[in-house]
């Protein structure tokens, strides 16, 4: 019976710090569905180009989750060791280190977004399309950069918070800026109140206004609750960061960091692939990927809050009953991937009804609605399986896991499918999301190894 209400109490814990994380992915995705419906009223050349340049940005996003992330690992087990001042100085260097990685990616993406967003417009279409695509997603990139930086201190707040367990305070910045980025979408894409009607730039100013909105609520409420977040107490005073830890954050950061980036430059090559194939397919995949976001908030919010608690268990020194509780929370986690997934599939050919697109787009996009419906309990499991193994700091198993299986399989499959067959679009979406069958037979093998379970902060 206790090893029963042990297994409840973690579960409980566990659906403590996902739900807040939950609830923001959720009002977060619902808002970028009504944004994808504003922009979609516009046309198919805005609805994909705003995707396309979102697509980029996505990696930026995955780059800066990785730095966070990798330091993440040193903040959840100080935490589960009850060190205040190895927080603070992991908080310092996620500071530092995210402001550097944004400013390196606004250069890049500042010069080079024209050529990056012309690769997907070379498969088969209307070169007046193409065209407009892409005057659109460069001038929607290049207001959203001004974007980039405060998303990386963003992250180094919200990051070191859910770190620690406390996921409310993200959740409710999250949320404001939510609605003002709504707001704003409604009087500059249209062009409501007297406002100018932008169309897709309008869109890109209501998202950085937002964002500068989510910064200041972290900053003015972390600041002004040093009893509740003592690692703010004195983190700017004396700034300073130890060598030798500067140096174990870097070590750890960069795999992390450098596997993220390269698993969201082979997604991106992927979508590029289905480009090839059809143009169309991208405003398909942009009309199915905003569904699939707001489905797949559960268990995405379930495997973040997996790695946190592995993290607090490793730090404590509970290193035996780790691979137990690790069980425990994945197979929570894929609970909520086959619940959502079958709503998922319920209404998968009457959402692309609310796009303002022809009939060939919406079926191609009902079609990827229901792939997706039909890999998301899988992906629940990686994806859970992913936050366990990262735990215990072991960067190389992850990149494994993760990005050299995308690079050595999933990529060189799609671009032999859309370079060297008759195949069809939603053929190869079917088959390029099948591989992640074999991607939860190698998760299995790690975890069950124990290998990943090491304390860090000893």
């Amino acid at each position: 019976m206790t090893g029963i209400k042990d297994d409840k109490s973690y579960i409980k814990t566990l659906l403590k710090i996902a739900i807040p994380m939950m609830v923001q992915n959720g009002i977060s995705n619902f808002v970028n569905l009504l944004d994808n419906l504003m922009i979609g009223q516009v046309g198919t050349n805005a609805l994909s180009g705003v995707a396309i340049a979102n697509q980029l940005i996505f990696v930026f996003y995955l780059v800066i989750f990785g730095a966070t992330a990798g330091v993440g690992i040193f903040t959840a087990q100080y935490k589960g060791k009850g060190d205040d001042d190895g927080i603070r100085v992991s908080f310092r260097f996620k500071l530092v280190f995210n402001t550097v990685i944004a400013a390196i990616c606004v250069a890049i993406l500042a010069f080079g977004s024209p050529f990056l967003i012309n690769l997907f417009l070379l498969g088969e279409g209307d070169p007046a399309d193409a065209a407009e695509t892409l005057k659109i997603g460069t001038s929607y990139m290049n207001i959203i950069l001004i974007s980039l930086i405060p998303i990386g201190i963003t992250q180094a707040y919200a990051g070191t918070l859910r770190d620690i367990g406390s996921t409310k305070v993200p959740m409710f910045a999250s949320i404001c800026a939510i609605f003002v980025n709504l707001t704003g979408n409604y009087l500059l894409i249209y062009g409501h109140f007297g406002l100018p009607a932008l169309g897709a730039e309008g869109a890109a100013i209501a998202t950085v206004i937002s964002r500068f909105v989510e910064l200041g609520i972290l900053v003015i409420y972390t600041g002004r609750h040093p009893n509740l977040f003592p690692f703010i107490k004195g983190a700017f005073r004396h700034f300073s960061i130890p060598g030798n830890l500067a140096v174990k954050f870097f070590l750890k950061a960069l795999p992390l960091m450098a596997n993220e980036t390269l698993w969201s430059l082979g997604m991106t090559t992927i979508n590029q692939c289905y480009s090839y194939r059809s143009l169309d397919a991208v405003a398909a995949l942009n009309i199915e990927s905003t569904l699939w976001n707001l489905m797949g908030v559960a268990f995405i919010a379930m495997g973040e809050a997996v790695g946190i608690m592995m993290g607090h268990i490793l730090g404590a020194g509970e290193l035996g009953e780790a691979k137990k509780k690790a069980g425990i929370m994945r197979r929570a986690t894929v609970i909520c991937g086959m619940v959502f997934g079958l709503i998922m599939a319920s209404i998968s050919y009457l959402f692309p009804l609310l796009y303002n697109t022809s009939d060939y787009i919406r079926g191609l996009a009902a079609g990827f609605i229901l792939l997706g419906a039909l890999n998301m309990p899988f992906c629940a499991y990686t994806h859970a399986s992913y936050f366990i193994i990262r735990s215990g700091g072991n960067a190389l198993i992850t990149v494994l896991f993760d990005s050299v299986f995308t690079w050595v399989l999933v990529v060189p499959l799609a671009y032999c499918m859309s370079r060297y067959t008759d195949m069809s679009v939603t053929w190869m979406v079917a088959i390029i999301r099948g591989t992640e069958v074999l991607k939860c037979l190698i998760a299995f093998a790690f975890v069950r190894s124990g290998i990943w379970i090491r304390n860090i902060v000893k």
